[in-house]
């Protein structure tokens, strides 16, 4: 609900800056040149989203064939869809926002954000932590133990040389209270239907 909340709160101020903004401009040099210029970020960021979008779909092509996951190249995509929307709305902010996604140098970083903030959590919470690997192998999230996990003897040393645990080197006879029973030989002895003893 936070993060919609933000998305709202963005529709509305984006658009708002970006109209203060054009009246600024139109008051600085004419709405004749604010026009036209909006006019040509369009066209000419039109044409870079082409052409980084050919680009792009020749990566993914050439991924898919080498035999690796197209992840760059698909979140590449993804941010030229967004660049394109921004070009195409009139204002200067948005084109600028635009051409800052449409560049490959520029668009890194909000590659990274996406991936580190919206892909790796969205995998972490639908698959456990399995996706990106952060699982725990011993213990639960956030437990504060000192022991070594499920594994931890009586002392908390995790059961390793000469530890209690349950493998431990003295777990077998270096506790007087354990109940030990003893078996003699006769206990060993398996009896069969046809009457043979067997060792």
């Amino acid at each position: 609900m936070p993060r919609l909340r933000w998305l709202f709160l963005a529709l509305l101020v984006v658009p708002l800056a970006d109209a203060l903004f054009l009246v600024f401009v139109a008051g600085q040099v004419g709405w004749q040149v604010t026009v036209a210029l909006v006019v040509l970020t369009a066209l000419l960021g039109t044409l870079f989203v082409r052409a980084e979008g050919r680009h792009t779909l020749r990566r993914i092509q050439r991924s898919l064939a080498d035999g690796k996951a197209p992840t760059d190249e698909l979140v590449d995509g993804g941010l030229l869809i967004a660049a394109g929307a921004f070009l195409l709305t009139p204002g200067l902010l948005t084109d600028a926002l635009g051409f800052l996604l449409v560049f490959p140098l520029t668009r890194y970083p909000f590659r990274y954000a996406v991936k580190e903030w919206v892909i790796q959590p969205k995998l972490d919470q639908s698959t456990g932590g399995f996706a990106t690997g952060n699982v725990y192998t011993f213990g639960f999230p956030g437990d504060d133990d000192d022991g070594g996990g499920p594994f931890a003897g009586a002392g908390g040393d995790g059961g390793g040389s000469g530890g209690s645990g349950p493998f431990g080197a003295g777990s077998a006879s270096s506790s007087d209270d354990d109940d030990t029973i003893d078996l003699d030989e006769d206990a060993y002895d398996v009896e069969f239907e046809d009457g043979d003893d067997r060792q």
